[in-house]
């Protein structure tokens, strides 16, 4: 069936684009911002308008109750019992609108503008992650209303704390691990390498942080009096974050690298075969060019090597005018990229370590951690990516592009490690699309495209035993 309908399904997406995005913009003008309180009826009405348009495609709807927003989960059986059953995760909430005077037009009222690809859409949402969101579930339209069936098993689990933390989706899916059981997640919260090229997002790294908290004198003290015969906490502090790093980057806390993967020679020349524009990259933000680790090209520094950055300092008197101080004491937060098998733990211990063993004399310390989460990547042998690729390289010329993400996306880590699924990270998203900004857009081209990806991607995880 799959072969023989997908060129139907993708000519019904095609005659059919402009109730897409009608229904997108219908879905953009509810305003779910899941961080502030006061929006707490919009994001429910968020999870129901999508609830009522999946229940109309024949999929059995559940809105699941957590301590926060619900969890929007969908699932309709195939005809082709033997196919595998894929997840597919999103999220139906927001960033706020906010800061409003910088947006063109209001952020909950859509628009259609021009732009250097055709025409895009403009409004809070319309790429993070309602309109990723809709490339699937208007694939499974396509499909439903052409075939009258799915090729593959489907469920589907749309976030509603996904903007403000995702607090309640490591106990929602330890509670529902049996109602989640699938082959593979496929996740749309991702992007493009350009308007032109696909990509898969394969790996990701993991993370941890600590705030950390040194203290010398039982108080403040008068520089004057004591300045020069008292170890400044703030002096300390910076001292042992000048000896995180050595000259080439490298970062001293003991064992850290434990667990990081050597690149292989395939996966070099895929990195080199992107042509990563280090000149735009570093120009954009007014820098001349890379740091770091000297044997490792950019690509390389950004996805699959460990990072370890102090995320903010502070002690002392930090208001207008001087105070002449000698602060009691220093305290920073710093946050650490992972990959491979390095274990978050072991890192913190570790950074404890680090920074006990250099402590002047009558120096206390007290550290907390507030988040981690492990690397993810996904063998480039899987025969879900694969069938991802094959269903991506059906609609586009360029050929599929795999890449990593410096940052981590946390559901992909919570799913993998609750329900031990792997994650197929393939979106349409680019990287002037300004989300969380204001004025976020999302290409009408992305979005046909990966309504069109979809459908071929469906027809490809439907073949794979």
């Amino acid at each position: 069936m799959t072969s023989t309908k997908l060129d139907a399904v993708t000519s019904h997406i095609d005659d059919n684009f402009n109730n897409s995005v009608d229904r997108l913009i219908e879905w953009l003008k509810i305003p779910s911002v899941s961080t502030d309180s006061q929006f707490d009826e919009e994001v429910l009405r968020a999870a129901n308008w999508m609830g009522d348009q999946l229940a109309a495609l024949g999929f059995e709807i559940k809105l699941i109750k957590t301590p926060g927003h619900p969890v929007l989960y969908a699932e309709r059986k195939s005809a082709n019992q033997d196919a595998p059953t894929a997840l597919y995760y999103g999220h139906y909430d927001v960033q706020p609108g906010d800061p409003f005077e910088l947006w063109d037009t209001a952020p909950f009222e859509p628009v259609i503008k021009d732009s250097k690809y055709g025409k895009k859409l403009v409004a809070r949402g319309a790429q993070d992650d309602k309109g990723q969101v809709m490339t699937f579930i208007e694939a499974f339209r396509a499909w439903i209303e052409v075939a009258g069936d799915l090729p593959c098993n489907i469920k589907i689990m749309l976030e509603g704390e996904e903007e403000s933390g995702s607090a309640n989706l490591a106990g929602f899916l330890k509670a529902n691990n049996e109602l989640l059981k699938a082959d593979v997640c496929v996740v749309c919260d991702t992007g493009m390498w350009d308007i032109d090229t696909p990509a898969i997002t394969y790996a990701l790294r993991g993370i941890v942080d600590a705030e950390i908290t040194i203290k010398g004198p039982n108080r403040d003290l008068h520089s004057g009096m004591y300045g020069g015969a008292v170890i400044n906490p703030l002096h300390a502090l910076a001292s042992i974050v000048a000896q995180l790093h050595d000259e080439n980057g490298t970062i001293q806390i003991d064992n850290f690298y434990n667990g990081v993967p050597e690149l292989g020679p395939e996966e070099r020349k895929q990195f080199a075969d992107l042509n990563h524009d280090d000149e735009g990259f570093f120009g954009e933000i007014g820098l001349s060019g890379a740091a770091g680790e000297k044997e490792y090209t950019t690509p390389e520094k950004l996805w699959v090597r460990p990072t370890c950055d102090v995320n903010g300092m502070w002690g002392g008197y930090t208001g207008k005018g001087h105070k002449t101080v000698i602060a009691a004491q220093a305290s920073l937060k710093l946050s650490c990229r992972l990959v491979g098998e390095q274990d978050p733990q072991s890192i913190l211990d570790n950074i404890e370590k680090f920074f006990t063993e250099r402590l002047p004399k009558d120096f206390t310390m007290s550290i907390s951690n507030s988040g981690r989460g492990l690397p993810i990547k996904l063998s480039v042998d899987s025969p879900y990516l694969q069938a991802a690729i094959a269903g991506l390289d059906h609609e586009f010329d360029n050929p599929t592009k795999l890449i990593g993400m410096g940052g981590s996306i946390p559901a992909v880590g919570q799913i993998k490690e609750t329900l031990g699924l792997d994650s197929v990270m393939v979106g349409f998203g680019l990287s002037d699309d300004n989300i969380h900004s204001p004025n976020e857009k999302y290409e009408l081209t992305c979005l046909q495209r990966g309504i069109r990806s979809h459908a071929a991607i469906l027809a490809k995880l439907a073949d794979v035993k």
